[in-house]
Order: structure tokens, then sequence, then C-alpha cells
């Protein structure tokens, strides 16, 4: 049982799949070359930045998905070594030097692609270092995930991603305490939440 729930919210009406979020993630988190822990997909069209329907009716949103945290991780029953593991805030986190590649997190989430497999030695275009204090190289053979910037988080600060959006579609804080402005924002905010039916609690809330 988590003592304090934190929990990011996203709005849809304000996201505009900049990917801002995205780049501002794998530099903050010295992300190897191929690993994304948070992308921005389009939700329209078949292709990128398109949208769905006929002119001059069409449609088109963004969806940024990561790591959910959910409240009841699905992931952290499933990891037989107890490299998946959750905070007591609700952050769920990934031990690299515990973690032995099997994989079980990634079949028992029910959000694809969120959990990256590090199959190859990590590699980088940057010959330095672009993470934050306290990041911790990726290793071959295990999994990576977004851990909400939580050397940020212990600092008092909030992920990078809700610091860098341009649009301010972003929010993040404590759910347990109703005074927060995540608790007062979903209170005046129609929200939905990715697979609310599997029961994992999401702490990711789209405002809609």
């Amino acid at each position: 049982m988590v003592k304090k729930r934190l929990v990011m919210l996203i709005d849809m009406k304000r996201c505009i799949g900049c990917h801002t979020c995205a780049v501002a993630c794998k530099l903050n988190n010295h992300l190897p070359n191929d690993i994304w822990w948070n992308q921005a997909l389009t939700h329209g069209g078949k292709s990128m930045d398109t949208p769905k329907g006929t002119y001059p009716t069409l449609n088109l949103q963004y969806l940024t998905l990561a790591c959910q945290h959910c409240e009841k991780p699905a992931c952290v029953m499933a990891c037989p070594t107890g490299a998946t593991y959750q905070r007591e805030d609700g952050i769920v986190m990934q031990n690299y030097e515990q973690c032995v590649g099997c994989r079980l997190c990634v079949l028992s989430c029910p959000y694809q692609k969120v959990r990256q497999f590090n199959e190859a030695e990590p590699t980088y275009f940057p010959e330095y270092p672009t993470g934050d204090y306290g990041i911790k190289n990726q290793e071959k053979g295990t999994i990576s995930k977004c851990n909400f910037c939580y050397q940020r988080v212990d600092r008092g600060e909030t992920p990078s991603c809700i610091e860098v959006c341009p649009a301010k579609a972003r929010f993040f804080g404590d759910l347990s305490n109703p005074d927060s402005d995540v608790s007062q924002r979903l209170n005046r905010r129609k929200y939905t939440q990715l697979l609310a039916e599997k029961g994992t609690q999401s702490s990711v809330y789209f405002l809609l």
C-alpha cells in the first residue's frame, strides 16, 4: 500500500504532438540510441501527424505513451527477482542489477511498448553522458522504462517532461492530497485512463 499517489495528467486538448517530452525524457535519463521511454503517438490517420476522416470533417489528436505507474502493477507481481518494484509514493521502478532479462514484466503489462529491452550493449550518439544526477547506465540484457524522473522528484522537482512541455499540457503531483493541483484538475475535468478495464489503476490520467 502506497502512502501517497504520485500521478501525471496529460491534457489532450493542449498536447500538440511536438515530441518535446520524449526528447527531454531521452536526454534527462541518458537513454541509449534506440531506446525511447516516452512516445508521442498520432491518434488519427494511419501515418504520423495525419488526421482521420475526409475534408472538411477531420480529427487529429496526440497520445503520449509511457509507463503508467499503475497503483496495482501487474509487472511487479510477475517479476521473479524483485527487479521491478513499487516505491511508497507509487513510482514503479526497475533495478538493472537485479534484472535477468526474462521479460515477464513485458508480457504481464497490458500497455504495449512502454518497456524497452536492451538486447545489445547500449550505445550512444553523444560522446558524453547527458543524464541527470544519479542516472545509472543501462545494461545489456535488461529492461528499462519511465521512472517518473524519480531523481528529480526526490529533489522536490517535477519530471523533465513536465518542465519542458511548451503547451503546458502535462501536470504532476500527489493525488492523495485533495488540495493538490492534480486533484483539483481531476475534479474539474472529464478524464480517461488507458485500459481502465484491466484493473491496474493507472497513475496517468488523460484530460478530455
